[in-house]
């Protein structure tokens, strides 16, 4: 078994086993390689961010936390060139660009047979041109939208004017390849949207913004029928599940 397929193996083999732990002479024996190679493997599932974990003493080993990963997915040669497509879509101006890149390590780990091979040769036939992008203003923003936290940034508008704007985030809207964050302004006191390659600096406050509804701050704008993407539907909580509350 080569390393890529292997890898995946042992994530699989921690999984069964969790939440019990499996000495590296064991997970040695059972891939027929050596102790140094599993443990090499170990530490690159680590680097890319696999919660996988190390206790030492008497029934100490390797294990992982099977609610921090994901069970087996097998990917169609077809499906996996749709995810490279849509990977390479997300450029390094794009919010959570840092996480899509490792999100796109682990799931090209993962890949073995047709779906691999679809992959690879899609990749290599796939550039694209350099976009301005300021990692501290994405960074921000992202921090910002997370922590539900006021946003201070500055921001050059179309005509080229630059103001200082206190923000407080309610979403994120894409249209014709660019990326705006949507926000009440509390300069403005109306709804607006920021195009995030003209935000030239951004710092959360710290300050815990009042909850604003997407929506509702896209009304009467140009933007007003705006609706989720349907490649997102499958994530997003029916009415349902999102009105239900525990009773006390």
């Amino acid at each position: 078994m080569n390393r890529t397929p292997r890898l995946y193996a042992l994530v699989e083999e921690l999984r069964a086993a969790a939440p019990r732990s499996l000495t590296v002479a064991a997970l040695a024996a059972r891939f027929e390689v050596s102790t140094r190679t599993v443990q090499r493997d170990l530490q690159a599932l680590m680097e890319a961010g696999v919660p996988v974990r190390t206790t030492t003493g008497r029934g100490g080993g390797w294990s992982i936390d099977p609610a921090m990963t994901l069970p087996p997915i097998r990917f169609t040669a077809e499906e996996a060139a749709a995810l490279v497509a849509a990977l390479a879509a997300a450029d390094a101006s794009a919010p959570y660009a840092g996480a899509v890149r490792t999100a796109s390590q682990k799931i090209a780990a993962s890949m073995t047979g047709p779906a691999s091979t679809a992959a690879q040769h899609l990749a290599t036939r796939i550039v694209a041109l350099p976009t301005p992008a300021v990692a501290s203003v994405r960074t921000a923003v992202e921090q910002a939208l997370t922590d539900s936290t006021v946003l201070r940034l500055s921001y050059v508008d179309a005509a080229g004017q630059q103001s200082d704007r206190a923000v407080e985030p309610a979403g994120l809207l894409t249209a014709d390849g660019k990326w705006y964050l949507i926000a009440w302004c509390r300069t403005r006191q109306a709804g607006r949207g920021f195009r995030l390659d003209r935000i030239t600096a951004a710092a959360p406050t710290g300050e815990q913004a009042r909850p604003r509804h997407l929506a509702d701050l896209l009304l009467g704008s140009a933007a007003a029928g705006a609706g989720q993407p349907t490649a997102l539907a499958s994530l997003i909580p029916r009415r349902d599940d999102r009105d239900y509350s525990p009773s006390a």
